[in-house]
């Protein structure tokens, strides 16, 4: 049993791109299913899919450029079972000097931290992608 599912996401992620797989599988949630259209909708991912052969699977097909490197360089989870962060949309920092994007969960979904100063408003960070 995993503690912190978001994490056990973002370390199965960070590795598959390090071993340059071109995809990888973790347990499916909705929320991990939100996080990867996130992913998706900003180029970080090719795509995903949830099996339905085998349920409560997420499959993640990573993206790569010409020389083999991966789309994400760095992931960071932000919000931590033990030490939850929030933010208002005013307080939400560009990643990277805007390379990079914040996923956070907001009171109308995950959403990434462009959409949500967009929409004016906060909510939990969840992690960094750059």
């Amino acid at each position: 049993m995993v503690s912190d599912p978001v994490a056990d996401m973002l370390a199965r992620l960070r590795n598959a791109y390090m071993a340059r797989q071109d995809r990888t599988e973790i347990p499916m949630s909705k929320l991990k299913v939100h996080i990867a259209t996130v992913l998706q909708q900003e180029g970080y991912i090719s795509e995903y899919r949830v099996d339905t052969a085998f349920p409560g699977k997420l499959t993640l097909f990573l993206k790569y450029g010409r020389d083999r490197r991966g789309a994400i360089v760095g992931l960071r989870r932000r919000s931590r079972p033990g030490r939850r962060e929030y933010i208002g949309f005013d307080g939400i920092a560009p990643v990277h000097n805007g390379m990079g994007i914040s996923i956070l969960s907001t009171s109308r979904g995950v959403m990434s931290d462009r959409d949500a100063r967009k929409n004016g408003v906060g909510g939990e960070v969840l992690c960094e992608v750059w």
